[in-house]
């Protein structure tokens, strides 16, 4: 029984990561931003635990973290998978206030959350760190230069944690999901489309044409290959950047 913590763990990807740790009964805790979707999951599965904090503040991360210690007694896996689509538009379009809440959010969160699992890792000799970056950090991304800074931005902590706490038997991977089937892409399709001034469909049409498999992934895939990376077939994988997109070609088509 493997001990888990997932960040942005009430509802999309971090959710569908949760539910399959918890069908191979391993033992499970999210957090999330937003109080009603923790709410749902703590109702579903109220053997695990479930708490509201924003990954881009100090205290209620120690919060979370001293929770999961208290019940835990150590960690197995940590999804750092909390984040934002930011905004979309030009870079000379962008609010200062805009571009820091879409860094922060992405990578500053996943820093606070890494920070703490190295900690416990180290100590404890083993683990697994998973962090949710995007196909966004392999390409340019026009019109969204936040998200694409802060994806790239996970890119680079990936091959760095998987140095410095490799020696220590930790591993540290991060996976690049493509356009995920979901209310979190409907908004960005209709972001996108707002500022590029093409339709919805257009959009749409524009993600399925930039990939070999021409289709979009579902939160199910991007589980799948998560659940692997916490498998005794994957201990070999680590400082791995793991696309799950059906081979993005171009952000641009």
């Amino acid at each position: 029984m493997r001990r888990v913590v997932i960040t942005g763990g009430a509802s999309g990807l971090g959710r569908a990561m949760a539910e399959r740790f918890i069908a191979e009964g391993d033992r499970v805790a999210i957090c999330d931003a937003d109080p009603s979707a923790v709410a749902g999951f703590a109702q579903a599965y109220p053997d695990h635990i479930a708490m509201t904090a924003d990954v881009t503040d100090e205290a209620q991360m120690a919060t979370v973290f001293d929770a999961v210690e208290a019940a835990f007694s150590g960690v197995d896996v940590v999804c750092a998978n909390a984040g934002i689509g930011g905004p979309a538009g030009r870079i000379e379009d962008l609010s200062l206030a805009d571009w820091t809440r879409c860094v922060e959010v992405n990578l500053s969160g996943t820093f606070l959350t890494c920070r703490w699992a190295a900690r416990q890792m180290r100590a404890a000799g083993q683990g697994l760190i998973v962090l949710t970056s995007s196909t966004a950090g392999q390409f340019g991304y026009p019109l969204r230069s936040p998200y694409a800074t802060a994806k790239w931005g996970i890119v680079g902590l990936t091959k760095t944690l998987a140095m410095e706490l490799g020696p220590a038997g930790v591993r540290v991977n991060a996976i690049c999901p493509g356009a995920v089937e979901g209310d979190r892409m409907d908004r960005v399709v209709a972001m996108e489309a707002a500022a590029s001034g093409r339709s919805e469909d257009a959009v749409r049409a524009l993600y399925v044409k930039g990939v070999s498999l021409r289709s979009w992934v579902t939160a199910d895939d991007v589980a799948d290959t998560v659940l692997w990376l916490a498998s005794p077939q994957a201990k070999r994988i680590s400082g791995q950047i793991v696309a799950i997109d059906g081979h993005t070609e171009t952000l641009v088509p």
